[in-house]
């Protein structure tokens, strides 16, 4: 007699597929096939952006004074700082051509607007230098010319005419034989004479002159200064970056160190830190929440554990999807959103597959996804990118977990150790007395308050620069520093019908002068029109303005001098500091620029200017920022609940894990971010989910397997953002483990209001042990 064969069941969704009419199942297959296909197509389109204006407050008019100084001489520049070993040995016979060969590849690099160097520029003044004599030699002879047709219009002697001839050309050489003179004193205008390489960049102590102090810092330093084209994208960025590394490793020059640096530098390097890294913290989060999921053994059944991570990893592409299709590209937030939302959103399905109510869990979710919506509020494009999607994605994972919910929940089976615990009675705890609960609260309060009142106190930082902490570019960025004395460039734009005028470059030469005078330790001048037209004196005719300006090559005035000549600009120095000394000097700057001349304006742009305004920003209403996400919960809570008292409850613990949350940061001496500043709007998602929840429990009077998913739910969500702590940026590191204290605290607060709101007796709050259940909590 042969065995039978144990019966193999198909999963219970796919049985309710095979039992659908042929028709649905085909339409059921293409619409998962589409979505399939949609959502893939969305994924390849996504692109991160990690440029300054990410991190800057977008429609700020300061952002917009930037943006309008880089459509005129072009972006932040890619900087490259070649150091030699010797003295002004760039400038010998064997180096010079190849600095000045390397200056034009970069030059013809795609997404270069204009590349300044010292080969160019002496190149351009040699040039310019030689057609000034060829002019002037010209304008000799036409000289002679003149005199003599003159003389032989008078009929003079062939005698006179020629003496005429020659007293006219000594009249011409007497006036300008002495300006060639101090002009040209080491010889002919050209790269091939050392002489004359030296008088233009030296003085005489083999020093750099003033004015070329943007590109050659020091006898053994040259900097070369790579403008990208205005609005250039991540892409692009990262492309140009790639480029000009290249093409200075194959310029075969003989140097000591050389160093690729700069803001757009940066930026590259951030781009590509962030599109490894988000996949890797994703992945570590999904391994660690799955772990938790499957490791628990108090949901059941077993083949269901990991559900919860399923239905969160499609909301998750989903949104990522959704932005993909938006062409909206996604920012630094991109990195923290994977292992956020599938820490939180895994809990829903969890919830589902037990008999905690679907109603209320709905209203926990959106309560949740408004918590994250309110940082939308947010200045900064990179947060209100992340609230956003956060909030987006938390909706998709709801509404995926009710779609399966329903052909779930009648498997979940309270556990051996569940079904004991719950027939403790009441009686058996042991409730603290009205004193004990009293000296409890008011310790509580007590610290959370503590933390509400520092939050004005607690350092904000929300410099581009160093939110990028972490990163190996930013120790190039310290090179630049040290050699150029400074890093950041900040530019006084003057505005107006024509710029090029004597009253205009007055006024310019007054700037340069009050802030060297005021602030001369602080910023240093970099490059500006009085600087360029220093040789024509200080109070020179219109006459003497233009002809001076047409002396200088186009190369140079463009650095400076937009080509219709309503803007001119006037840039600066200044180096790394805390952003609110920063602030302060560009308070000190505005200060010190005196009224421009009437039917002008004038404007102080740069990217430390509109770090500072964004510190300002981001700094300001610190409680409305925090309690904004708590109050938007609460709010929900209020109105989707029908037990009133329990959204009360989840927003006094969302306010202590908060007040405990900043209370700690505190203690520690840890700085604000932008993203832990707005540490109201995360605690509220956790902390009313965790104590609307543990209500259910509280009203049931058993419901300990509640509790128990609620502290699997807390537990997984944590590991999610741990996972972020391995993180290299040291931003995101220190987001992830803030919010992971965030959990437990929320956790301790929703279990302490929870247990404080019994009654002394033992009994919840508005219900005996054995109420039954409200309506609410009853499955549809």
């Amino acid at each position: 007699m042969r065995a039978r064969l144990p019966e193999l069941r198909a999963p219970r969704w796919i049985r309710g597929l095979r039992r659908m009419p042929s028709g649905r199942r085909l339409l059921a297959g293409v619409l998962i096939a589409g979505a399939a296909a949609g959502m893939a197509q969305g994924l390849l389109n996504l692109h991160t952006d990690t440029s300054p204006e990410s991190f800057l407050p977008a429609g700020d008019p300061a952002l917009g004074s930037l943006q309008d100084a880089a459509r005129s001489f072009g972006g932040d520049p890619i900087v490259v700082l070649a150091r030699t070993s010797q003295p002004q040995q760039m400038f010998g016979a064997e180096q010079l051509p190849k600095l000045l060969a390397l200056e034009g590849q970069l030059a013809k690099l795609p997404d270069t607007a204009v590349v300044y160097g010292p080969a160019t520029v002496l190149n351009q003044i040699a040039q310019a230098s030689q057609n000034l004599l060829a002019t002037l030699a010209g304008r000799r002879d036409a000289v002679a010319a003149q005199a003599e047709q003159r003389a032989r219009e008078e009929r003079k002697p062939d005698k006179a005419v020629t003496a005429a001839r020659d007293a006219a050309v000594a009249e011409f050489d007497a006036r300008y034989g002495p300006l060639l003179v101090r002009g040209l004193p080491a010889g002919l205008p050209t790269l091939r004479n050392p002489g004359f390489v030296a008088r233009v960049i030296f003085d005489q102590n083999g020093l750099p002159k003033p004015e070329w102090h943007f590109v050659v810092p020091d006898p053994r330093s040259v900097a070369i200064l790579i403008r990208p084209r205005e609005d250039l994208d991540q892409a692009g960025t990262e492309r140009l970056t790639a480029n000009v590394r290249s093409t200075v490793d194959g310029a075969g020059l003989t140097t000591e160190r050389v160093t690729v640096t700069g803001i757009p530098a940066v930026t590259a390097a951030l781009g590509s830190e962030v599109r490894w890294q988000a996949p890797l913290l994703g992945a570590l989060a999904i391994v660690l929440i799955g772990v938790c999921y499957f490791a628990v053994p108090w949901i059941r059944p077993k083949r269901y554990r990991l559900l919860p991570l399923a239905t969160s990893l499609a909301a998750t592409a989903a949104v990522l999807a959704l932005f993909g299709w938006l062409d909206h590209a996604v920012s630094l937030g991109v990195v923290a959103f994977l292992p956020v939302l599938v820490g939180i959103a895994s809990d829903y399905q969890a919830y589902l597959a037990h008999p905690t109510g679907r109603r209320r869990v709905v209203v926990v979710g959106l309560a949740a996804a408004t918590a994250f919506a309110s940082l939308a509020l947010s200045p900064l494009p990179f947060v209100r990118d992340l609230g956003l999607a956060l909030a987006a994605g938390l909706l998709f994972s709801v509404g995926l977990a009710l779609l399966v919910g329903r052909h779930l929940s009648h498997h979940a089976r309270p556990s051996p150790l569940a079904t004991v615990e719950e027939a403790r009675p009441e009686g058996s705890r042991r409730p603290l007395s009205v004193g004990g609960r009293a000296g409890l609260l008011v310790l509580a309060a007590g610290i959370a308050a503590a933390g509400w009142v520092a939050l004005p106190r607690l350092n904000v930082e929300a410099q581009p620069e160093k939110l990028a902490s972490g990163l190996p570019a930013l120790a190039d960025i310290q090179i630049a520093e040290d050699v150029l004395g400074a890093s950041g460039e900040v530019q006084v734009v003057l505005r107006g019908p024509d710029v090029l005028t004597p009253g205009a470059l007055a006024w310019m030469r007054q700037v340069q002068d009050q802030l060297a005078l005021r602030l001369g330790d602080r910023m240093r001048p970099v490059v500006s029109l009085p600087s360029l037209l220093e040789f024509l004196g200080p109070s020179p005719t219109q006459e003497q303005v233009t002809a001076g300006t047409d002396l200088l090559p186009d190369y140079l005035t463009g650095a400076v001098l937009r080509a219709d000549h309503q803007r001119a600009t006037m840039s600066f120095l200044l180096g790394l500091q805390d952003l609110r000394d920063q602030a302060r000097l560009i308070g000190d700057a505005r200060a010190a620029i005196p009224p421009p001349p009437p039917g002008y304006a004038t404007d102080l742009v740069g990217l430390p200017v509109v770090a500072a305004r964004g510190y300002q920003l981001v700094s300001a209403d610190r409680y409305l920022t925090s309690a904004i996400g708590i109050a938007g919960a609460g709010i929900v809570l209020l109105i989707g609940l029908r037990r009133r008292s329990d959204a009360l409850r989840a927003v006094l613990a969302a306010g202590l894990a908060t007040g405990w949350g900043l209370a700690g940061i505190a203690a520690l001496g840890l700085s604000l971010t932008p993203l832990t500043l707005a540490l109201g709007s995360l605690t509220a998602a956790t902390a009313c989910e965790f104590t609307v929840m543990l209500c259910v429990r509280s009203a049931r009077g058993s419901g300990v397997r509640t509790g128990r998913v609620v502290a699997a739910a807390a537990l997984a969500a944590a590991l999610g953002f741990a996972a972020l702590s391995v993180s290299g940026l040291q931003i995101v590191r220190e987001f992830g483990l803030i919010l992971a204290a965030t959990v437990g605290l929320s956790f301790a607060a929703a279990h302490l209001v929870v247990a404080l709101s019994r009654k002394p007796d033992g009994r919840p709050e508005g219900g005996s042990p054995s109420a039954v259940p409200a309506r609410e909590e009853v499955n549809a």
